[in-house]
Order: structure tokens, then sequence, then C-alpha cells
């Protein structure tokens, strides 16, 4: 009997072998009158023609004799070809893809949904990402991401990748994605999320397969607050929210705190850029309400908006202005008008969550704060800016922050 070797055999040649069988070959089934170029045999062997209405052959008298040693065989042959086709599926299954359970497992997966502005915004975006590519680099993962054009976009990102066997880890990044990603982690049990600035409610607990990542931005805008009432020459410096609301509160009252921590007589004009999502994706708003803080007699702005802050910096620009960053250290978009910038560590939030994951140490409903103290908020002090901050001035910001840090100074955040 003829052995399958591998699974390009294919069933046509295991039929081959039972015609070319000698033993068989004069036993196989009869033609049919599928087959219209064979006649069949009158009683006396002679042809028959045009007549196709009976299905098989008629036997001459010697076949008839021998017919029942000839069904003997036939029986045989049927007994080969089932064996010979049963060793042909079980060889072709035992070719076919393994059951997921049997797989070597791949590389560990992220899906990353990003907030309004998505990727390129220079500030919060662009720090998730930076932190799930250093993921990618050091811990060897793959990752995917969906840039959401609105609430229900958001949605429907979250839940593409919380029902994908292959994802292991789900990011929302921004406040915005709260109340979404919650609803699919309690709809997707087995699956892990993390939450950029997850809105904490007491009185709704976090479920248990999601960690909610958070950010003291009151301590990292106290510094750049009190940072920009010492360098203010008009006396006056301006902050610009993107969209009112209990987060980017934190950033303006920490912001004017920290002014009048250092400079009590220090004058804070606050404008927002609207009360909806939109409003941290309106560079033109931006421009807008940049122009007349400037106009009002700001020197220096503070914007906690997103992109919007594009048009602060242009503002900035036309003015001859100052401009405070946000998330990102922002220079490079706008050299010499970024006196600093006040720095959320987004990446290593995203960067160690991820780890985690991966070390089987993840650990949901949850929490995890990132302060001043861990370095998960800062303000920016390099060689792009720090020719445009004296030192006695650096050394005061300083002496603000180990006081944060010791407890000396309680920061408000609302």
């Amino acid at each position: 009997m003829m052995t399958l070797r591998n699974c390009k055999t294919q069933p046509a040649e295991i039929l081959r072998f039972a015609q070319n069988d000698n033993r068989h070959r004069n036993l196989l089934p009869l033609p049919t009158k599928s087959h219209p170029s064979l006649r069949k045999r009158g009683a006396g062997g002679e042809l028959l023609r045009g007549d196709h209405s009976a299905r098989w052959f008629s036997l001459l008298p010697t076949e008839i004799a021998s017919l029942p040693l000839a069904m003997t065989r036939l029986k045989r042959v049927a007994s080969l070809l089932s064996l010979s086709l049963l060793s042909f599926f079980l060889l072709f299954s035992g070719c076919a893809k393994k059951p997921a359970s049997q797989e070597t497992p791949g590389t560990m997966k992220i899906g990353l949904v990003m907030d309004i502005g998505g990727r390129g915004d220079k500030s919060f975006n662009d720090a998730a990402y930076r932190g799930i590519e250093r993921a990618k680099k050091e811990l060897g993962v793959d990752f995917e991401f969906l840039e959401p054009g609105s609430s229900s976009d958001r949605e429907s990102a979250l839940r593409q990748f919380a029902s994908r066997a292959d994802i292991s880890l789900v990011f929302g990044v921004g406040f915005i994605f709260t109340d979404d990603i919650t609803s699919i982690a309690k709809d997707f049990p087995d699956q892990k999320f993390g939450c950029i600035d997850f809105s904490v409610d007491p009185a709704k607990p976090i479920p248990p397969n999601l960690v909610a990542l958070k950010f003291k931005e009151e301590e990292g805008s106290f510094l750049v607050g009190a940072l920009a009432a010492l360098m203010t020459k008009t006396g006056t410096i301006g902050f610009i929210g993107g969209m009112e609301s209990p987060l980017i509160k934190k950033f303006e009252v920490g912001y004017v705190a920290g002014a009048k921590y250092a400079n009590p007589g220090v004058k804070v004009l606050v404008e927002y850029a609207g009360i909806t999502a939109a409003a941290f994706s309106n560079p033109g708003k931006g421009k807008e309400l940049g122009l007349a803080e400037y106009g009002r007699g700001a020197d220096i702005i503070f914007h906690a908006s997103g992109p919007t802050g594009a048009g602060v910096m242009e503002a900035a620009r036309e003015k001859h202005g100052l401009v405070i960053g946000v998330d990102s250290d922002q220079y490079p978009e706008a050299p010499g008008y970024i006196l600093t910038s006040m720095i959320k560590v987004v990446d290593n939030a995203i960067f160690e969550t991820i780890k985690a994951r991966k070390e089987g140490k993840f650990q949901g409903g949850i929490a995890t704060v990132f302060d001043l103290k861990s370095h998960g908020v800062d303000y920016v002090y390099d060689n792009n800016n720090k020719a445009m901050i004296p030192d006695s001035v650096h050394n005061r910001v300083e002496e603000i922050r180990s006081k944060i840090i010791s407890g000396e100074i309680a920061v408000p955040y609302q």
C-alpha cells in the first residue's frame, strides 16, 4: 500500500494507485452513463448505440460465471481505497494549523486608542506613543494604535481591541475615555485595560481588570507657575486651558497657587477654549485667546490645551511673548518662545504598565499615581532653555520642589 509522506499528496494519486494495481484493475466499478464515449453491451456482447438510460453495463456470459469472485475482489478493493483515503485525511489534518491552545505563544500585542489630536500632536498622544515604542524596543512587544475622531469612534475602537484574542492589553489615552473603558472592561473581564488620566469616582469602584493611571498635574503646574511668576516683567501671566473640566482645572489651580506662592502680587489671567472635547483641537481658538491675554499684559502663558496650544504659540510669535508647553517638551515647536514645559511622563506610565502585564504583575482595580517625587511630573530645564532662566530663579524653583516632595507645601488641585 502506498505511504503518504507529506501534505502535497493529492486524493487523485490514491485513486491512481488503486487503478494501476494489477491485482484489481479489472474489478473497479464499471463506467456509468456519464461517460458517453463508452457504449453498453447487448446480451451477446455486441455494442449497443444510443441507449444510455441504464446505469450499469451488461456483463458477458463468461463474466457472469465469475461474478461471485469478482464481487469478493471488489470488496477488497473498496477496503483498500477506504484505508488509503483514511490515511490521507489523517495525514492532511496533521499538517493543518494547530488549535490556538497548542500554538507557540507569539509576541505580546498591545492596543492603544489615542486621545483627540492623535499622533503628531507634539504633546499627550505623542508621549503615549513614545512609551509604547519603547516597550516594543526594550520588551519585544508589538502594538497597534487607533486615532478615533468622535465619542462613538472611541468606544468602537476600544471594543475592537478588547474583542481580539491576540491583544493582551488595551489603553485609552485621556480622561474622556473613563466611562467607555469602564463599561467595556466589565464586558470583557478576561481582557486587561489601562487608562491615562482616568477620572476616579470614589463612589464607583474601578473594574478589577482596569488600572487607572493618574498624575499629580497640580504639582508640576505649581512649579511652572512659580517659574512664570519669578520671570514675568509685566507682573501679569496667563493660563489657557482646552476643555474646561476637573482634570484641566488641576493644571490651572496648581499654576495659580505656585505663582502666588512665589510672587503674591502677580496677576494671573485664565481662559478656556470650550466646554467640550473639541476644545483640545482648535488652534484658531488658541491663537485668539493667546492674542487676547498678551494684549491684556501677560508676557508668559501656560497652556494646557493639547493641539489648541499650537495657536497659543503662534500668538507668542506675533506678540513676542513666551509660552509654557504641556505634557511633552514642546521647545522644538517654537524655539526661543518656549520658556519651559510642564511634562507628564505618560511614556513611563505606558511602559511600566506593559512591563507589569508581560511579567504577570498587572494589578487592576486600583489607581496608580505618578507625582513629583516619582518624577511622574516635572518641568524642563536643559540645554535648550537654561540660558533663558537665571540661576537664581532656577534655584528658587528647585527649593520649592523639595518642599513639595517633603510635604512642607501642600499643593491644591481644586
